[in-house]
């Protein structure tokens, strides 16, 4: 049976798409792209003679309809999202949708931009002692977020953040922050088509980083950062402790740390 394969396209390095999600592009005979936003050179891996549509100006009536006249040719599909489509990725209603023609799909998933930053700026979200979670949201605008998940709501647990969709808003993302119990001091980052050849980083504090966000003349496509993981404090894992006792080895007392 032909089936629908939603395919997490990566954060924009067009080697970071999976292998599998790789395999099905190569074999697509229909490709629905986020033109917006997926890095154009991941369509190189298409076959010849692939058909290629590019969303960024199609309703979803539109992508659905797509989607049903290929399935009913018996042709491949693919729906190349960006990063990982489980993140901000409105593919809950394309799947809706799809239920209600009884076409079969897959989700095969990507990496999310939040880690593509991550990887480029060399650093880790959980730093032993430092922080051990991560908080994933966005600011809220055109559409809504709930009065609980405001970033004034969310700070007061002083964690690591990562910030979707809002840069255009860093002002106001900062006040938020800072409202919220977040110091000046804190550091932060902002990271504009995170792996993409043309990837741009500015770093700073809560005190300066709408300012330098300004100067770098960076309004869209970034992601912003914030928390200690990004400031000079860590702890070493317990994990290569040569003192700590775990499953796999057992500790040398007073070994050398």
């Amino acid at each position: 049976m032909t089936i629908v394969s939603f395919v997490g396209a990566g954060p924009g390095d067009k080697d970071l798409i999976t292998l599998k999600g790789y395999r099905r592009l190569a074999e697509a005979d229909v490709v629905i792209y986020a033109g917006s936003l997926v890095n154009p050179e991941l369509l190189d891996y298409c076959k010849d003679g692939a058909e290629k549509d590019d969303s960024a100006s199609m309703t979803l009536e539109d992508i659905i309809s797509k989607m049903q006249e290929a399935v009913a040719a018996d042709k491949k599909v693919v729906r190349l999202q960006t990063g990982d489509f489980s993140i901000y990725g409105s593919i809950r209603e394309q799947i809706e949708e799809l239920k209600k023609l009884d076409i079969e799909y897959e989700c095969i998933p990507g990496v999310s931009s939040f880690l593509g930053a991550a990887s480029s700026m060399g650093v880790e979200y959980t730093v032993p002692e430092v922080s051990q979670s991560v908080i994933i949201t966005r600011m809220a605008g055109r559409t809504p977020v709930p009065d609980s998940e405001s970033l004034q709501k969310l700070a007061s647990h002083h964690t690591s953040m990562v910030i979707f969709l809002s840069v255009q808003g860093v002002n106001k993302v900062v006040r938020e922050l800072l409202a919220g119990g977040y110091k000046e001091t804190t550091p932060a980052a902002v990271i504009y088509k995170a792996t993409w050849p043309d990837e741009k980083m500015v770093k700073g504090t809560l005190a300066d980083i709408a300012k330098k966000v300004r100067e770098a003349g960076i309004r869209r496509t970034a992601l912003i950062m914030v928390g200690d993981f990004l400031g000079d404090e860590y702890s070493y894992s317990k994990l290569y402790d040569a003192t700590f006792t775990h499953t796999y080895r057992k500790g040398i007392k007073n070994a050398k740390k």
